[in-house]
């Protein structure tokens, strides 16, 4: 019998049922008292009058009415570049002593995000939780002695002046608590090694050295992994070579595009777990099994607000509008797409994180991601969210019984004059149809699931263009733009000047 893991999983049980879920407006608001008064002799805190604030019998309401919106480039141009400028206090205490590389899925430059030592401890905080709330979870004792594969950026972070630069994966992982260390693969070793393709390489030679029980990291980097353990082997699927893996970890994205393709990598069923780890925070995570839905984490140094994601609302930069209303979490309702807006222990503040989610269960608290704002495709009143395309693309799979891992759309006026949207839908597989055939099937998914789309396809938006490349090329994009592996995410809506790069760089690939 695992005497070991049984005595962990009793200690985790444990504390899940002592563990008090507290009452969640209470929570948020206490948070958002304790980033005031931690923040009110800063610049930031002196500049939007942070003590008056605190005085106000209610500090959410007199919050929103004094500090206005940020998205990165406004809060780096106005503050967080003095950090870089040698100043300290600037939006939190102190100077942090690491700086989160995040170039989104958009920006051709990283952006640079502070994370306090404050960050790190909410992070690492984050993840007992995760680990507590798999006591919800039928699991065997003998799960808990195995080893965990956390695949994200390197951990090699770049020493540039008085601070470290890095990946948040890699940041996080670079802190490991030291009792986790012999849990924890790859290995500090192979975690430091910078180029994706050569981290890969080690991982796949040394699988078979390794027993997991876990995996965690966003799935289109973590499929391309284990694609490539599985060729190095010569084995059909993940579980030859790693037979007690029971749970994967998904982060950063919506898992369900996904899953039929992760599920060609199985050998038996695993358990997958959602999680919401992002360059400025831990923000959520799945806590029971049957859902992907993920439960807002309330109490751990994270203030959340919520704009109604509408097309008046949202700037064509993905930014949100100065009149943008905003919503506390008392007042959400559930199926309805919002923007996330955060303020946290790393001195963010009514900040756009540039995620879309919408409430799945409000008395849960729990949520799913349903996009980025800057993929919303609304060139001429189809407003398509991604949650749409995900829907409409899903079913084109379970249509056609193929697997369709990633895509990319765009909207561009054809040489008729005309505006079309054009797909790019990564497959291997032979759905015995033809592009033709498979875009009016798309169309015809889209109308049903979206009225302003089927009003658009009457008026100003002629038809769909789709087109089945193989899905590595994604991949390839993304190291062609220097954005392979880590916590980059894939594109799925490209403007026209980005999509005439896209079909220039697929044509150089011979993929048309």
């Amino acid at each position: 019998m695992a005497i070991f893991g049984s005595i962990i999983k009793s200690l985790i049980d444990l504390k899940e049922n002592f563990t008090s879920e507290g009452e969640a407006n209470k929570n948020q608001e206490d948070v958002l008292r304790g980033l005031l008064k931690k923040a009110k002799d800063t610049s930031f805190g002196k500049h939007y009058n942070f003590d008056e604030i605190l005085e106000s019998d209610d500090i959410q309401k007199e919050f929103a009415n004094r500090v206005p919106y940020f998205d990165y480039n406004k809060i780096d141009s106005e503050w967080w570049h003095k950090y870089h400028e040698g100043e300290e206090d600037v939006t939190w205490p102190g100077k942090p002593p690491y700086f989160a590389l995040s170039s989104g899925t958009t920006g051709k430059s990283s952006k640079r995000i502070p994370v306090t030592e404050e960050m790190v401890e909410s992070i690492r905080n984050a993840g007992i939780k995760q680990v507590s709330a798999l006591s919800n979870f039928e699991l065997p004792p003998d799960f808990f002695e195995k080893e965990i594969m956390m695949l994200g950026s390197s951990t090699d972070l770049q020493k540039e002046g008085d601070h470290k630069e890095g990946e948040i994966s890699g940041i996080s992982a670079s802190n490991i608590p030291f009792w986790f260390k012999g849990y924890y693969k790859p290995g500090e070793e192979i975690s430091k090694i910078d180029e994706w393709d050569d981290r890969v390489q080690r991982i796949a030679e040394k699988a078979k050295d390794w027993d997991i029980g876990a995996l965690s990291g966003i799935p289109s980097w973590m499929e391309l992994m284990l694609k490539e353990v599985i060729k190095y082997h010569k084995v059909d699927n993940i579980h030859e070579i790693w037979p007690n893996l029971q749970v994967y970890t998904s982060g950063g994205v919506a898992f369900e595009p996904y899953e039929k393709s992760f599920e060609a990598l199985w050998g038996k069923p695993v358990q997958v777990i959602d999680t919401y780890l992002a360059s400025e925070g831990f923000l959520a995570l799945q806590n029971r099994p049957g859902t992907h839905s993920m439960k807002l984490i309330l109490d751990n140094g994270i203030y959340f607000e919520f704009v109604p994601f509408k097309p008046e609302y949202i700037n064509q930069d993905g930014s949100i509008t100065n009149d943008a209303p905003v919503i506390s979490l008392a007042d959400v309702n559930e199926e309805e797409d919002y923007v996330l807006l955060i303020s946290t222990v790393s001195g963010a503040w009514r900040y756009l994180i540039g995620d879309t989610i919408k409430f799945t269960d409000k008395e849960k608290n729990e949520i799913k991601i349903t996009g980025r704002t800057k993929f919303f495709l609304n060139v001429v009143g189809s407003q398509l969210s991604v949650n749409k395309m995900n829907d409409a693309v899903q079913e084109l799979e379970n249509q056609y019984d193929i697997r369709i891992p990633e895509f990319v759309v765009a909207a561009k006026r054809a040489d008729d004059g005309e505006y079309y949207h054009y797909w790019y839908l990564g497959t291997e597989d032979n759905p015995n149809a033809t592009d033709e055939e498979l875009a009016e099937a798309l169309d015809n998914a889209l109308k049903d699931a979206n009225k302003n789309y089927k009003v658009a396809r009457g008026k100003a938006l002629k038809g769909v263009k789709l087109t089945t490349i193989d899905p590595n090329m994604f991949h390839e994009w993304n190291a062609h733009n220097k954005k392979k592996g880590g916590q980059v995410k894939m594109e799925k809506v490209m403007n026209e000047e980005k999509l005439l790069e896209w079909q220039k760089f697929l044509k150089d690939q011979d993929a048309l």
